[in-house]
């Protein structure tokens, strides 16, 4: 390929090798790799299909703001000829799956790799994973058409945002429909009709658990359908402190508080081309979901930038389809788990598509809801804290300018996390069952979840979803100003900020209470149909099809 003309990727560079690797052998030639490659839009997308009102069919957006036909002809020919095979082609989503042998792909992409293993930042384990460092290239026909080559480099990209309490810490804990009561869910409404995408990067889940659990609560198991992403499997380790209790979390969380929610869990390999592919899978699914529930994450500068910007567009896509993408603010506070000293805000939580989801430690009657005391989760070091502060990856949302946003870690302006909480202190947690094992789990990853199962009910009401939902949630509330519909949390802190009276960078705009139910619905909506109460029993099942389409696509389904 000497006489073959090549341009950088911008945003590909890759950091120094994960701490304390090693090398671990060499790569085999030969072995098959399929990589991800992101087009760029045929046209920008509107601020107004971003922000709503205005809405989009999932066929129009294909057509307008997915890649341009003539884009994807350009990539299949350009790397055919370089000896590559077209696997899949997504036009809405902008993706293009190319396979063939790692020395071709190295050659093409101009990747240095090496087989490398060390010390997995996320779970304490030991990673084997095939490493690359520098730029990767293109041939420079594709210049501007690809913005992203993701696949290459399989380190671990994400850690689950939950935390096993210790049976001796445990001072109170409570079942999903419990908070649901606390928060002052709307009982009219049990999320039927709508589906809910939750995202898990390992572990899995068994329907006895399932069955279990939910007749224990006594309501009929939701529907939950696993989604391979990848080569990604509903494959459960058998170890309830490992990303099982993550992925059970998710699902018993939604199915408590939207037992009538029909979820589609997407499990795929936890490296930035697996995140990514399930998110945008998850997406663009028909029908369309109300919410797509994201308990994974890393720090901002974990992220090269092309990955983290391809993430990003996926989640304006979800808000242009009137998606709302709930995402767990991290659990190592303003630091999110980082030694360097300084504060850190958490991916993709920090996205401005994103309902940043943080947490609090609660005390209350779990019978009557009444709230003792609700206060900033921090355990202190070493126990988890809530995730939270200043961006320094995206910039200050126009949503966010009137709320006494703090500058950054570099002092500039940022988009704030969170933007939303409740509880998530694994001392009063969650109680789930995993493994077969009755286990409390907190953290911010319960708190996505939960937020997702709300948007699921009133998406019932009223018969389509959210999309971005902060204009909405912030309207014209000002610094030190209570937003209508939530309880401010004002003490307790996450390391570097402090909660006080409105937006904090430790619980957002606070925790949501009934009166949030009007302000995203309107106090005269009632609901389409005439489900059982979330008390009871209902169905827990979807009729095939019938899931709300959302704001931007609602159309779409019956035109398909």
């Amino acid at each position: 390929m000497a006489d073959v003309a090549f341009v950088p990727v911008p945003g590909s560079r890759r950091s120094a090798a994960l701490p304390q690797a090693q090398e671990s052998g060499t790569l085999d030639d030969a072995e098959r790799l399929e990589t991800t490659l992101v087009l760029r839009r045929r046209s920008p997308l509107p601020a107004e299909l971003v922000t709503g009102p205005a809405t989009v069919t999932r066929a129009e957006f294909a057509d307008r703001y997915g890649a341009d036909p003539a884009d994807i002809d350009t990539v299949r020919a350009a790397l055919t000829g370089h000896g590559l095979e077209i696997v899949a082609v997504d036009q809405a989503s902008r993706r293009i799956v190319v396979g063939g042998p790692l020395a071709t792909q190295s050659a093409v992409f101009g990747a240095r790799l090496s087989r490398m293993s060390a010390p997995n930042p996320f779970d304490g384990g030991t990673v084997a994973y095939r490493h690359r460092e520098g730029e990767l290239r293109l041939p420079a026909e594709l210049a501007g058409v690809v913005t992203a080559v993701l696949g290459l480099d399989d380190r671990p990209q994400a850690r689950a945002a939950f935390r096993v309490a210790a049976a001796e810490a445990t001072t109170a804990s409570f079942t999903p429909p419990q908070l649901g009561t606390v928060y002052g869910f709307p009982t009219d409404v049990d999320g039927t009709g709508q589906t809910v995408a939750i995202i898990e990067l390992g572990g899995g889940f068994g329907q006895a658990d399932l069955d279990a659990y939910f007749g224990e609560l006594q309501l009929a198991p939701p529907t939950v359908t696993a989604a391979s992403v990848d080569g990604g499997q509903n494959r459960p380790s058998g170890d309830p402190s490992g990303a099982d209790g993550e992925v059970l979390l998710d699902i018993e969380v939604v199915g408590g508080l939207a037992p009538g929610a029909h979820q589609v869990v997407y499990f795929a390999p936890n490296t930035d081309q697996g995140f990514l592919d399930a998110v945008s899978t998850a997406i663009h699914a028909d029908p369309t979901p109300v919410a797509v529930s994201i308990s994974w994450g890393a720090s901002e500068d974990q992220w090269t930038e092309q990955a983290r910007a391809s993430f990003d567009q996926a989640l304006a896509d979800a808000a242009a389809l009137g998606v709302t993408v709930t995402a767990a603010a991290g659990d190592g506070g303003s630091a999110d788990g980082a030694t360097d000293g300084t504060a850190h805000t958490d991916f993709p939580a920090s996205s401005p598509h994103v309902l940043a989801c943080g947490g609090t430690s609660l005390t209350a009657d779990a019978s009557t809801g009444a709230v003792r005391s609700e206060t900033v989760w921090n355990s202190g070091s070493g126990g988890g804290a809530t995730g939270g502060g200043v961006s320094t990856a995206f910039d200050l949302p126009s949503w966010q300018q009137q709320v006494g946003v703090p500058a950054g870690p570099t002092g500039g302006a940022g988009r704030g996390v969170p933007d939303v909480a409740a509880d998530a202190d694994p001392a009063t947690g969650y109680r789930v069952r995993v493994d077969g094992k009755e286990m409390v789990i907190g953290g911010t990853s319960a708190v996505a979840p939960l937020w997702a199962a709300l948007l699921a009910r009133l998406a019932q009401r009223t018969g389509s979803g959210f999309g971005l939902i902060q204009p909405t949630l912030y309207g014209t509330t000002t610094a030190g100003a209570v937003a209508p519909g939530f309880r401010d949390v004002t003490s307790g802190g996450n390391g570097a900020y402090e909660a006080g009276p409105g937006w904090d960078a430790c619980t957002g705009l606070g925790v949501p209470t009934a009166a949030l139910a009007d302000v995203l619905t309107g106090p005269d909506i009632a609901a389409p149909s005439d489900p059982a109460p979330s008390s009871a029993a209902p169905s827990g099942s979807a009729p095939s099809g019938s899931a709300s389409a959302g704001r931007g696509a609602r159309s779409a389904v019956a035109d398909q």
